[in-house]
């Protein structure tokens, strides 16, 4: 596997141009800046500015082409979230926000220990935002990784709008190798459509503001809709002939709670037959670890397209606030 990885890491390398001096003189760039220029309004010489200044990083490349929810089994990556130090900080974070957690419950419907958790998970509280300079990311990715350009490409655009719009200094952010930034890690385009501005002093600052990032997690995950009071997940012990005939490999919720219990499978009272569900199955430390999981999981898979991170906040959550470890 690490072979095959290595070995995709450096066909894309080699499927790149060399790097830039810097960015003005892209191909891709250039005709970016034709279109920030004629359908945004910027000026070319800032945009030209900005991009002789922004960096190729080969690094970058080599991190999105292999990310932990790609390469790792739950074994290996539930240790790297489901730890005692985020388990104090969590709990010491939501002591601390204990009313902007309770509000965002109030207006979003999303459990505190939940937001509490996307926050632990992305950024362990804010003290892990990421120390690459968003220009440099997105330009990287936007102008020469061609796997994902078209997305990146937008996401650049977004960021420039965002920086217009808040004031925000480009060349000075920082984030995440894929662009994303503060507590929360919201890419450009999410922080202009959920970023929200909790705390009501006439801006939305997720970057430094924790009051702002929690109503912005709660908004995002209530946009995306999260069910008020619903299940996450289940630990299920499921018969040969359901895990043959039920598994389901992809993100979506393609049976019901009723499919599940007429094969006898035993689950909560209060779980909706109507309900949609999805068998998972994960590879833990003492061996296959099988999960039912619904709508409030598929939920957090929006926010990070991954089983292993839904899972993980969904422990951290329970560990939160139940101080069970899951």
């Amino acid at each position: 596997m690490l072979r095959k990885g290595l070995a995709v890491v450096a066909l894309v390398v080699l499927m790149a141009p060399q790097s830039q001096a810097d960015y003005r003189d892209h191909p891709k760039a250039r005709s970016f800046v034709d279109e920030m220029v004629a359908e945004h309004g910027f000026e070319r010489d800032q945009l030209l500015e900005w991009l002789s200044r922004a960096e190729r990083k080969d690094g970058i490349i080599e991190s999105i082409s292999r990310p932990a929810e790609k390469v790792l089994t739950w074994k290996e990556y539930r240790p790297i979230f489901l730890t005692e130090a985020r388990t104090r900080q969590g709990r010491e974070f939501m002591a601390e926000y204990s009313q902007a957690l309770s509000r965002a419950r109030e207006q979003y419907g999303v459990d505190p220990a939940i937001i509490a958790a996307v926050i632990g998970v992305e950024t362990a509280y804010g003290r892990k935002r990421g120390d690459h300079r968003v220009i440099d990311a997105l330009a990287t990715l936007a102008f020469d990784y061609p796997p994902r350009s078209r997305f990146f490409r937008s996401e650049l655009k977004h960021f420039l709008l965002l920086s217009r719009e808040q004031g925000f200094d480009p060349l000075a952010l920082k984030g995440s190798y894929a662009g994303a930034m503060g507590y929360g890690q919201f890419i450009a385009s999410s922080y202009r459509h959920y970023g929200v501005d909790f705390d009501e002093d006439g801006v939305a600052e997720i970057l430094d503001n924790p009051v702002d990032a929690i109503g912005s997690v709660a908004n995002y995950l209530s946009e995306h809709r999260w069910q008020r009071g619903g299940p996450v997940a289940d630990r299920v012990e499921p018969s040969a002939g359901t895990l043959r005939e039920l598994t389901h490999e992809g993100l979506d919720l393609p049976h019901t709670v009723s499919d599940f219990r007429v094969r006898g499978m035993e689950l909560p009272p209060e779980r909706d037959n109507a309900a949609a569900a999805r068998l998972l199955t994960l590879k833990g430390a003492e061996g296959p670890e099988h999960w039912l999981v619904y709508r409030n999981f598929r939920v957090i898979t929006r926010y990070n397209h991954s089983d292993l991170y839904a899972m993980a906040v969904y422990q951290l959550s329970r560990t939160l606030d139940e101080g069970d470890e899951g």
